[in-house]
């Protein structure tokens, strides 16, 4: 009886579906918060990081439209609200908030490539991963220009 049980996959398309959406709300926040970083932030060191997180912005809808489609995909409704948007009048701080958003979501979607993969839904891992490259980028970026190291991301609980 427990090997059937171990057996069944710990994760539903119902559950993948909200956590998906999780991750699209997370993709908007993403969106409106390097729009907003990208035009306010100020001083000579942060031109280069201000120009990057306009392209970040691009990329972040195309990964929220990626989204949108494999919940759909799975039968569910794209999320519409995105998590809150921290904001600050100092650059640093600024992107510290992009790098702990990153980080967090690296970490989610690492998790979520194992539970498509768990249902089997290997062409939404796939997709996944191929965002994930871009947002491990992201960090990378946001990390050098603060001037620390990438944080580890993990995997998300």
């Amino acid at each position: 009886m427990s090997d059937k049980a171990s057996a069944s996959p710990a994760i539903t398309r119902e559950k993948l579906i909200d956590l998906l959406n999780e991750d699209l709300s997370r993709e908007y926040q993403a969106i409106i918060a390097y729009v907003n970083y990208s035009q306010v932030l100020k001083g000579a060191q942060y031109m280069n990081i201000a120009d990057e997180l306009a392209v970040h912005a691009a990329e972040e809808l195309a990964h929220a439209i990626a989204i949108a489609n494999h919940v759909d995909y799975l039968g569910g409704m794209p999320s519409v609200v995105p998590k809150p948007v921290k904001t600050s009048e100092k650059a640093e701080e600024m992107l510290r908030f992009d790098l702990e958003n990153e980080r967090e979501t690296i970490a989610n979607y690492r998790r979520r490539v194992k539970q498509c993969d768990e249902l089997n839904e290997f062409a939404i891992g796939e997709s996944i991963r191929e965002i994930l490259m871009q947002e491990q980028d992201h960090l990378t970026a946001l990390a050098t220009a603060l001037g620390i190291d990438p944080p580890n991301p993990g995997i998300a609980d």
